[in-house]
């Protein structure tokens, strides 16, 4: 499967945002947790909620979906667990072992098949084994898959994560809400998705409270109920969609678009030199006319409320376009930067360094912590891992054909080949299939010329 674009076209009009794929395939995993039917509003129709649909229908779900452009709508119910040991699927992503929890409270054990996804680098699944392990899991790690068992049932434990990891929280979130007693997770990841999660397993019955200083509390209950329950709009395509129209030079207005799951990001298209207002259903994003020249800026991720790990890479297009030097330091995945090589095969700049190029650029003291301007060391601090980026620009991009490396670096692609000169082939587009739905046709709605070819 490739997309055929043709680049040059300001982008203009409206586009809705798809519910959140972080949050959507989450809460098909956590519908496991009850015998009652689900529903889940603002459905995704993509790739990743499909392999997630195999996993949950391999364990027994039955799963009815209702398509509708303005938001499908997802009937899961598991009134029993009929396959507590799911070894393979016909795709691979990242939700398997989220499955772990839910299966070992119902039946107390499980096997899942071990992680696909993203090709990002190492995603090390320790995190995840301890916190189960410390609520009374006896976990094997076999060839191909997980094996679980907790014959005397989960209990609460105190879970401390070496690092914020969403997945982790998830996972012993899932696992703590039908355990018997009290479960804290410290350092936990707070981002919007797994809040969204949270706020769904608590309309389900879960006691949940969300502490300061990223402390998660979790007093386990006798059994959950169903729930009918709207995803949040994904924030990753709102990322996209407002890079595209900056980059483009034109005006799109993304519905349903929220302020609040894009602080950080908004501050950082303002000082490139995009704007954006907020309006009723959702947030115009637009270049103003007199800003014809835009202007670099220095970014660095970080696990939430910092700068989104996934916006770096359609930023990193949008920058390529940028009157001067621009870095992006990376410190939270150290293999994240593979789709340089692409744009600088399309007239871009980029260097990659191992070197930091941000604010946590000290290795860490005794403690893990850098001590200046406040903040921890970054993680990759030398360890020669290149993540960090210096982009020169303005660079004019030409076509080029190209190969999805992961989704986000897809729709890096997409953009970078949506503002250059000429007719890019961007083959593998299932991969960007995963998390966009139908990208494609929306795109055209908004005046790019993009076809798909199986």
């Amino acid at each position: 499967m490739k997309f055929i674009i043709s680049g040059g076209k300001r982008l203009e009009g409206e586009i809705r945002l798809a519910g959140a794929k972080n949050a959507a395939t989450k809460m098909m995993v956590a519908s496991i947790l009850t015998s009652e039917p689900c529903v889940l509003e603002n459905f995704p129709e993509i790739g990743d909620t499909e392999i997630t649909a195999e996993l949950c229908r391999s364990i027994g779900s039955k799963i009815e979906v209702e398509s509708s452009p303005d938001g499908s709508s997802l009937k899961i119910h598991t009134p029993e667990i009929k396959n507590s040991k799911v070894i393979s699927l016909s795709r691979r992503n990242r939700i398997p072992i989220l499955a772990l929890g839910p299966l070992l409270a119902r039946v107390g054990e499980a096997e899942v098949p071990i992680l696909g996804g993203d090709k990002i680098g190492p995603r090390p699944v320790d995190i995840h084994i301890n916190a189960l392990t410390a609520m009374g899991a006896t976990i094997e790690v076999r060839d191909n898959s997980y094996f679980a068992s907790a014959k005397n049932g989960l209990h609460g434990a105190e879970i401390v994560l070496r690092y914020p990891s969403v997945g982790a929280t998830e996972n012993t979130i899932l696992a703590a809400v039908l355990a018997s007693g009290r479960t804290a997770i410290h350092n936990a990841a707070i981002e919007p998705e797994v809040l969204d999660l949270i706020k769904m397993l608590q309309q389900m019955g879960a006691i949940i409270e969300v502490g300061a200083n990223r402390n998660i509390y979790i007093d386990g209950v006798k059994e959950l109920r169903g729930v009918t329950y709207r995803i949040m709009p994904d924030r990753n395509e709102a990322v996209s969609f407002a890079c595209l129209a900056v980059a483009t030079g034109g005006k799109v207005l993304v519905k349903e678009a929220r302020h609040d799951d894009l602080l950080n990001f908004v501050n950082v298209l303002r000082k490139i030199g995009g704007e954006y207002e907020i309006q009723e259903g959702g947030i115009l994003f637009y270049r103003p006319v007199e800003n014809k020249i835009l202007h670099p800026v220095n970014i660095e991720t970080d696990p939430h409320p910092g700068f989104m790990t996934d916006w770096q890479q359609p930023v990193a297009v949008l920058l390529t376009q940028a009157d001067g030097e621009s870095t992006i330091h990376e410190t939270v995945y150290e293999d994240r930067f593979a789709y340089v090589k692409d744009l600088n095969l399309m007239g871009a700049e980029i260097k990659v360094v191992s070197k930091c190029l941000g604010e946590k650029s000290r290795l860490p003291d005794g403690d893990g912590q850098a001590h200046h301007n406040g903040g921890q060391a970054c993680r990759f601090a030398g360890r020669e891992h290149n993540h960090s980026a210096a982009i020169k620009g303005p660079t004019r991009l030409k076509a080029a054909s190209l190969e999805v490396r992961d989704l986000r670096s897809g729709i890096a692609h997409i953009i970078a080949a949506l503002i250059a000169d000429g007719e890019s082939t961007i083959t593998g587009a299932e991969e960007i299939d995963r998390g966009y739905e139908r990208i494609d046709e929306r795109l055209r709605a908004l005046g790019a010329e993009i076809r798909r070819i199986a």
